[in-house]
């Protein structure tokens, strides 16, 4: 791996800090996907306390363990997407249907209103979109076990 062109660790209050290559120095720095969904791994910036862009970085798994760790450790305090591992229930299959799920974080229940809750991210992703806001993610449809996979595919 190669060396990444700046410096970040934690400051005193936890946030993020930047080291630029000129000694330029910036607290507050917030990591942003360019691409949340689709390519997270891909297209990420550093942006300072007042919303400017300070580094692109062009594949997040390319950088070294020490900065990739703070990086993925701040955007998984920001990013609440719970992982789908199994479909549990479904109240019926017409619109609006009550799911019962489990997840990364647990069991829950959400209310799907139409079949356009559901949309198909490509590379057998999915994304759900609960009644309160919260989406759900599907990394592998095909990871799913078989009675999850023949609920969902009621709705696809």
């Amino acid at each position: 791996m190669t060396t990444p062109a700046f410096e970040l660790h934690r400051g005193p209050f936890g946030r993020l800090q930047l080291l630029l290559p000129g000694g330029e120095r910036h607290a507050d720095v917030v990591p942003v996907r360019a691409f949340p969904l689709a390519a997270p791994q891909e297209g990420l910036s550093l942006v300072g306390a007042h919303g400017k862009e300070l580094v692109w970085i062009e594949r997040l798994d390319a950088l070294p363990e020490a900065p990739r760790a703070l990086i993925e450790e701040d955007l998984a305090a920001r990013e609440v997407m719970p992982v789908v591992r199994r479909i549990a229930a479904v109240s019926g299959f017409s619109m609006p249907s009550t799911w019962q799920v489990k997840t990364d974080r647990g069991p829950t229940q959400l209310v799907l209103k139409a079949e356009e809750d559901i949309r198909r991210l490509g590379s057998g992703r999915l994304l759900i979109a609960g009644n309160h806001g919260l989406q759900f993610i599907v990394p592998d449809l095909a990871a799913l076990d078989r009675p999850s996979r023949k609920l969902l595919e009621r709705f696809l």
